[in-house]
């Protein structure tokens, strides 16, 4: 019933899906909106569809297809332009922006989301959207009024009511830890990643710090993730762990601060992305206090699949 593609910055996801939204074949290709085969300008985006789905639409030629992620930036296919929060999957749906696809149907590209409030800091997602139309369509109670955290390398909290994103906020958590591993002298010192037990120390020793700090400390303790290095403190294979634990244990400071009134109020907080990685933040969660309500995968196949029903692709 439907081609869906999940196509991000590094990746492309391709989901062959019946008319029940259920997945009947999952493809993955390296080939997201920086790793093109060729440029875009020369028929790059073109060339990775047909690499990935050209069998699928040579046997069902009128299949719809709808995408979403950076495939819809100003980097990507086509721009498609962010609808303003609060926003549901139909206006998305509204909104949608068509490309030809260069295998026959074209393509329906879902926009953004972004929160620009007074007095609030600008916002932008681009995917997130679709994994929670997604969430809320598999379990619609979590539509009623949801706190979702999608961790990542652009980590989002995002508050859900009525089926509608409301408000949200991105941490660059897993930026700053690639930038500062990879291109600081704190990373090097740091070796491969510790055993079970030493990479518990080090992440724990983080959040610690991260749960003890004032304003303004992050600067001083994101050093010792080279003094407690070399003064022996910390094994230098939990070093990477600190540094993981102190980053994402800010972004809980200030995230758990600023939804502590709905979350009070009852807003359950639900963990939704890649297995491992919401493990590690369940674990976060509970050393500050704040026990995940639920974690699920991945949504977005569904998301996608809503998205398409609500732009009346499926008949």
């Amino acid at each position: 019933m439907l081609v869906a593609l999940d196509w991000g910055t590094s990746n492309l996801r391709a989901y062959l899906m019946s008319a029940e939204g259920d997945v009947v074949e999952t493809r993955h290709a390296a080939r997201g909106v920086l790793h093109l085969p060729a440029p875009a300008d020369a028929g790059g985006f073109e060339q990775a569809f047909a690499e990935i789905a050209r069998d699928w639409l040579g046997r069902h030629p009128a299949l719809p297809v709808v995408a979403a992620g950076m495939v819809g930036s100003a980097q990507g296919w086509i721009e498609a332009p962010y609808v303003h929060a609060p926003a549901d999957v139909r206006a998305l749906a509204a909104h949608g922006v068509r490309v030809a696809s260069g295998l026959g149907p074209e393509v329906v590209i879902a926009p953004g989301v972004i929160f620009d409030a007074p007095a609030r800091m600008p916002d932008v997602m681009r995917g997130e959207e679709i994994k929670i139309a997604g969430a809320v369509a598999a379990e619609p109670a979590l539509g009623e009024r949801t706190w979702f955290v999608l961790p990542g390398t652009h980590s989002k909290w995002v508050f859900v009511q009525e089926e509608r994103i409301v408000s949200f906020a991105t941490y660059m958590t897993g930026e700053l830890y690639a930038v500062l591993r990879e291109h600081s002298i704190l990373g090097r010192l740091m070796t491969e990643s510790a055993d079970g037990g030493e990479s518990a120390l080090g992440f724990e020793a983080g959040l610690d710090a991260a749960r003890a700090s004032s304003p303004g400390d992050l600067s001083h303790q994101l050093f010792a993730a080279r003094t407690l290095g070399l003064t022996g403190r910390l094994p230098r294979n939990a070093l990477a762990d600190y540094l993981s634990g102190l980053l994402v244990g800010h972004e809980l400071v200030s995230a758990l601060a600023a939804s502590r009134a709905t979350r009070e109020a009852g807003a359950p907080l639900v963990l939704l992305g890649d297995a491992a990685l919401c493990r590690r933040y369940a674990r976060a969660l509970e050393a500050f206090g704040a026990a995940a309500d639920e974690q699920l995968d991945d949504t977005a196949p569904r998301g996608l699949w809503e998205f398409a029903r609500a732009a009346g692709l499926l008949v």
